[in-house]
């Protein structure tokens, strides 16, 4: 007769079902929004948001133009958190230089810089048309 072995998890989140996982997995989502808060480039794209947002609901004319305006600010501000993780994780491992760590790095602002271009060149050409 064998007897059942119960094994603990390293992590109590994968052990959560329902609206528990929900309710656990949205705090941690905020905790990583007030994260990113503290980073000068998320907050200025967050602030720029604040006006983007709103004012796309102006320029597009229909709800596909307002949605893609929309999601291009978007896109920036979730590739800018990616980029912030990728950052962090990078400078736990240790504060030493080293050339895979500064590839890691550069990739990830070459991510934001390419979503930034990405939602220029939206938001310039809804303003030709506009305009």
């Amino acid at each position: 007769m064998t007897i059942p072995v119960q094994t603990v998890s390293a992590n109590p989140q994968k052990d959560r079902k329902g609206l528990s996982r929900v309710w656990h997995a949205t705090g941690y989502s905020l905790a990583g929004l007030r994260a990113g808060w503290g980073e000068t480039a998320f907050r200025q794209e967050a602030l720029a948001a604040l006006v983007l947002l709103p004012t796309s609901l102006w320029l597009g004319r229909n709800w596909v133009e307002t949605a893609l305006l929309a999601a291009s600010v978007v896109f920036v501000m979730v590739v800018e958190l990616l980029n912030t993780a990728v950052e962090t994780a990078i400078d736990r491992i240790g504060p030493e230089w080293h050339d895979l760590s500064k590839r890691a790095k550069d990739m990830g602002s070459a991510a934001v810089l390419l979503s930034l271009l990405l939602c220029l060149g939206i938001w310039a050409a809804a303003l030709y048309h506009r305009l």
